[in-house]
C-alpha cells in the first residue's frame, strides 16, 4: 500500500511565482537595511544599550536574508512539454505538467535518474577527452526536468533467426513520448534505457514468431509480406511492456529487413529459381490454352482436318515454340503433309 502511494501521482497548482519573488526581494532588502541601520541606531541610544541592540540588530537582519534566499529557491519555471517531479525529504511531492512560474515549498527537489545518468556519462566523456571546463558545463547544466515531446528511438540492427531459422537482420524506430512523468521518474530507473530494451525484446520476439518470407499465395504471415501488420502488433506489445513506465508509443516501424551476409547469396539464388519456376507455370498455361484455342478454331471452321497423331504432333510444335527461350527457326514444307 506504501509503495502504490508514493507512485499514486499527484497534480501542483504552486503559488505564483513572480509575486512570491516580489516578496522574497522585499526580505531582503530589509534584512540588509536591518543590519546597516540597526547599527547607526544603536549609536544614537545609550551606552548601554549599544551592544544588546546591535546584536538583536544583525541577528535579526542575517535571518531576514537567510530567509529571503530560501524563498528565492522556491521559484520553479515550467516550460511548455516539460513536467516537474517533486520530492520532499525523500517523499513524493507532486508534479507540475502546466507551464509557468510557480513558487513552490523551498526544501522540495526536483529527481529525475534518467537526466542525472545521461549528465554523469557526459561528464565522464569529456573528462577522459580531456576537455575539463565542458564537463563541468555539463555537470552543472544537467536538467531535471522531463520532456513530454515526441522523440524518436533508432533501434539498432539486430541479427536474430526468424520462424524457420534464417538467421535475418531487423532494425525497428519506435515513436514515443513521456505520458506519466511520475511513473517515468519513481517506477523504473532509467525509462529511456527501459525503452530500449524493451524494444530490442519485443523486436526479437516479432522476428522469431514470423517467416521471413512464404510462398505466393500462402495465407500466413511474414515479415516482408505483412510489414505493417506485424508492426501494429509490434506496438501493442511494446505499449503493454513500458505501460509501468509511463511511455506512450505513438508508432512503430521496420526500417530494416534483409537476410544475413552468410546466407544473403543462397537465398538470393532460392528467390530466383522460385521466380523461374513460377514464370515457367505461367507461360506452360497461356501455351496450353492457345494451342487448345488453335485446335478448336481449325475444327469449328473445317480448315484442316487433322488425325490423333498429326494433333500431337501440332501440340508439340506449338508448345515448343510458345514455350521455348528463343525465337523458333520455321521450316517451310514443299511436300505433302501426309
Amino acid at each position: 500500500m506504501e509503495e502504490k502511494k508514493q507512485t499514486e501521482e499527484k497534480l501542483l497548482k504552486g503559488k505564483s511565482g513572480m509575486a512570491m519573488m516580489l516578496f522574497s526581494f522585499l526580505v531582503l532588502i530589509l534584512g540588509i537595511a536591518v543590519c546597516i541601520l540597526g547599527p547607526v541606531a544603536a549609536v544614537d541610544g545609550e551606552t548601554v544599550s549599544f551592544p544588546l541592540l546591535l546584536g538583536l540588530s544583525i541577528t535579526l537582519g542575517v535571518i531576514l536574508i537567510i530567509a529571503g534566499c530560501i524563498l528565492l529557491g522556491g521559484l520553479k519555471i515550467i516550460h511548455p512539454n516539460e513536467a516537474l517531479v517533486l520530492t520532499l525529504f525523500g517523499k513524493y511531492y507532486g508534479t507540475f505538467y502546466q507551464p509557468g512560474f510557480y513558487w513552490v515549498n523551498p526544501f522540495c527537489s526536483a529527481i529525475n535518474p534518467t537526466a542525472e545518468k545521461k549528465a554523469e556519462i557526459n561528464f565522464k566523456e569529456a573528462m577522459s577527452a580531456g576537455k575539463k571546463d565542458a564537463a563541468e558545463t555539463t555537470q552543472i547544466s544537467s536538467k531535471k526536468k522531463v520532456s513530454l515531446k515526441a522523440m524518436t528511438l533508432n533501434n539498432q540492427q539486430q541479427k536474430v533467426n526468424d520462424e524457420l531459422g534464417n538467421p535475418i537482420e531487423i532494425g525497428t524506430v519506435v515513436i514515443w513520448k513521456v505520458q506519466n512523468a511520475t511513473k517515468a521518474v519513481l517506477n523504473v530507473e532509467n525509462f529511456q534505457e527501459y525503452l530500449s530494451i524493451q524494444c530490442d525484446a519485443v523486436t526479437r520476439n516479432a522476428a522469431r514468431s514470423y517467416p521471413y518470407d512464404t510462398s505466393d499465395g500462402g495465407d500466413e504471415k511474414s515479415l516482408r509480406g505483412s510489414t505493417q501488420e506485424i508492426a501494429d502488433l509490434m506496438q501493442e506489445e511494446l505499449q503493454s511492456k513500458v505501460l509501468e513506465a509511463g511511455i506512450e508509443i505513438l508508432d512503430v516501424r521496420i526500417t530494416r529487413l534483409a537476410y544475413a551476409p552468410e546466407i544473403a547469396s543462397a537465398m538470393l539464388q532460392r528467390q530466383q529459381a522460385a521466380a523461374i519456376i513460377d514464370a515457367r507455370q505461367k507461360i506452360v498455361e497461356g501455351a496450353v490454352s492457345m494451342v487448345q484455342m488453335a485446335l478448336q478454331q481449325l475444327s469449328e471452321n473445317d480448315i484442316v482436318e487433322l488425325d490423333e497423331e498429326r494433333k500431337a504432333a501440332m501440340v508439340s510444335n506449338l508448345l515448343v515454340v510458345l514455350c521455348g527461350n528463343k525465337d523458333a527457326q520455321p521450316i517451310v514444307n514443299s511436300g505433302s503433309i501426309y
